[in-house]
């Protein structure tokens, strides 16, 4: 039996830093947003965008890729970088909890040039937060890469992107055991300080665990010596061409972004969707987020053992899109029924479908991976999921707001719901986009028209 490169122990190690980006995402995507669309009242478009702003500096992955595969730091081509990025993003988010309450007050007052000053900051602090989750997850994912064989890379991606489903179900939990004291009625004086104090305690955890999950597991000059099918020697503007030498390379990369756009768009409404329609309380609503993280746990756990080896990668991904499709048909009938407990189901069936999709994603995106350029795929890969999501932020609350007018000018259904409708009709739209899309991939031709590009790049470097 051949040794495995990475122990299982590793892998699980690897996923605590996993787990704390999810529990962040959860704060980011899940808490956050709901905060500033319903306690303080932000329109839909500032909360879309101001979140999409981190997900936009997503443009800095594919650079900090070939950084981390082409220049070590004393020896150590990965860990170093995540660490810095991590200590970044950390000390960002301690920053955001002001400036969102600050920003309302501007905005309670009226005056333009305050509103502007601080919408400028928290957009600030959001890039750079954006960035410093750049810095540490892309690297990240490549010494992924380069401790893993390819029989051994599914498996190990498959616990850790568990491992990130497990940190988001957590960060839910911790904030509805947190929050569990506030209501509509809470003051907003009261509400600052413990939302901070949760915050604190967060970044603290997030911290300690990124260095006990990641220490000492990559050793100096390791991610050259065992990733031996990758050259040193491909600069980035060949790995650029190797990144354009397939059409499937294109096809995959707008797969994955309508995909990520049929996952995501919902993202920065759900909880107001909970909160507004249903009048779930901050702590309430923050089962949405552990439902939906539950079920796209449970959904990649069974699409890995069961769904992908029955009927392969590619009509696992397509099968996902079809069950986002049918979610988001659930979710409107949620919201026209009013049913709090048919929602908290729906958002596990709708986990349970993003679960299926991701992982047939994912194992196509390792496919989509050649190991001679693997930081700099790998950060493109991390680009177009990111702008996805960006994408998806930005239009979730666009859309939020486009219904409230919607409303107001044709007088539409309920002034509440119609709104959300608007935003989960798009996004049933924007699964089935992906699933066409889907039906377009060929991993044959990627790997005839790649292996061309790369023996012509090999051929010049041995001339």
């Amino acid at each position: 039996m051949t040794k495995r490169r990475l122990p299982l122990i590793s892998v699980f190690r690897l996923g605590l830093f996993q787990a704390c980006v999810g529990c962040m995402g959860y704060v980011f995507g899940g808490l956050l947003n709901r905060v500033m669309k319903t306690e303080l009242d932000y329109p839909g478009v500032i909360v879309g965008g101001v979140l999409a702003i981190e997900q936009i500096m997503a443009l800095s992955r594919v650079l900090f890729g070939q950084v981390s595969d082409r220049y070590s730091i004393g020896g150590w081509h990965r860990i170093p970088y995540l660490w810095i990025g991590t200590i970044l993003f950390c000390g960002l988010t301690l920053l955001v909890v002001p400036v969102i309450f600050e920003l309302q007050t501007a905005m309670v007052s009226g005056d333009a040039f305050s509103i502007a000053s601080w919408i400028a900051v928290l957009s600030g602090i959001i890039a750079l937060y954006g960035l410093g989750v750049s810095l540490a997850t892309t690297p990240f994912l490549a010494l992924v890469i380069d401790r893993t064989s390819e029989e051994e890379r599914p498996q190990a991606i498959g616990i850790i992107w568990c491992m990130l489903l497990i940190g988001v179900i957590i960060g839910g939990i911790s904030g509805k055991i947190s929050l569990s004291g506030i209501t509509d009625s809470t003051d907003l004086l009261v509400l600052q300080p413990i939302l901070f104090n949760y915050l604190k305690k967060v970044v603290f955890a997030v911290l300690v665990l990124t260095l006990i999950g990641t220490w000492g597991l990559e050793p100096r000059k390791l991610s050259r010596s065992l990733a031996s099918d990758r050259e040193d020697s491909v600069t980035l503007s060949q790995s650029w061409g190797l990144i354009t030498s397939s059409r499937q390379i294109i096809v995959f990369a707008f797969f994955l972004f309508t995909f990520t756009l049929a996952v995501f768009i919902q993202d920065p409404v759900l909880e107001s969707y909970g909160a507004e329609v249903f009048g779930m309380t901050i702590s309430e609503s923050s089962s949405l987020t552990i439902n939906w993280g539950c079920g796209v746990l449970i959904g990649l756990l069974f699409a890995g053992s069961l769904i992908v080896p029955k009927i392969g990668k590619l009509a696992t991904a397509r099968l996902g899109c079809r069950l986002i499709l049918f979610s988001m048909l659930l979710l409107i009938s949620a919201g026209l029924s009013g049913d709090k407990s048919f929602l908290l189901i729906v958002t596990v069936i709708f986990g349970l479908a993003c679960g299926i999709g991701t992982n047939g994603s994912l194992s196509l995106m390792l496919d989509f991976t050649l190991p001679q350029a693997a930081g700099t795929f790998v950060g493109v890969w991390g680009l177009t999921q990111a702008y996805g999501r960006a994408v998806a932020k930005f239009t979730g609350g666009i859309l939020l707001d486009a219904g409230q007018q919607l409303h107001s000018f044709l007088n539409l259904g309920n002034e509440t719901l119609t709104p959300y409708l608007l935003v989960l009709a798009i996004e049933a739209i924007a699964a089935l986009a992906a699933l066409m899309l889907a039906s377009n991939l060929k991993m044959a031709q990627f790997k005839d028209d790649t292996s061309k590009s790369l023996s012509q790049v090999q051929a010049m470097e041995l001339g």
